[in-house]
């Protein structure tokens, strides 16, 4: 049990609502890595990341390839809260030129990847603090379509909503409160 949702179950509920033809973009650190786990790609070519050694920011990017390339697909994107950060301002492109997409953010107000490792050898969480930014509501003022889950019994009805938004045309974010979870305890992180 974790306090908020329990990134594992967020991740579940995800992989249930990925269809055929679907694409998914990953950009992040810790809740990227335990979506890696979890959720999966429909086919050969339905996950895009920038690999182990690859660059945080890079989703806006890369939601925008997949898109124009694929513009029959729904693209999901998987977002840590600090990694989206980078990518917050593209969705003003998005809404302006009409590029669908579903962001699911793993809100835990950390850079919980560096945490890990950095807590427990250092004891210290310097430069690792996030705050549990309002996302949804900043892609909102932009024109988007956001959505915030903070209870399990939220997610199902959300993901169904956010799905219908994003077949509409409309670029979304859904915020989600997630917890701490040991899933990944002892990874490395470079």
């Amino acid at each position: 049990k974790t306090e908020y949702i329990n990134p594992l179950k967020m991740c579940m509920a995800i992989n249930q609502h990925i269809q055929e033809g679907d694409l998914i973009v990953a950009d992040g650190g810790d809740f990227v890595a335990t979506a890696s786990y979890i959720i999966q790609p429909r086919s050969f070519t339905g996950w895009l990341d920038p690999g182990i050694f690859g660059t945080l920011g890079v989703g806006a990017g890369f939601v925008l390839g997949a898109q124009l390339t694929h513009p029959k697909s729904v693209v999901w994107a998987i977002y840590g809260d600090g990694a989206f950060g980078y990518s917050l301002i593209e969705f003003d492109t998005f809404i302006r030129h009409k590029i669908p997409v579903i962001a699911i953010i793993g809100n835990d107000g950390s850079w919980s990847q560096i945490a890990r490792g950095q807590v427990e050898i250092l004891k210290d969480p310097v430069s690792t603090k996030l705050e549990q930014t309002q996302y949804h509501q900043a892609v909102e003022a932009l024109g988007g379509v956001g959505y915030i889950i903070e209870e399990e019994d939220e997610i199902e009805s959300v993901l169904i909503k956010a799905r219908e938004s994003a077949e509409a045309g409309n670029a979304v974010v859904v915020n989600v409160k997630i917890g701490k979870s040991d899933f990944r305890k002892g990874s490395i992180s470079m």
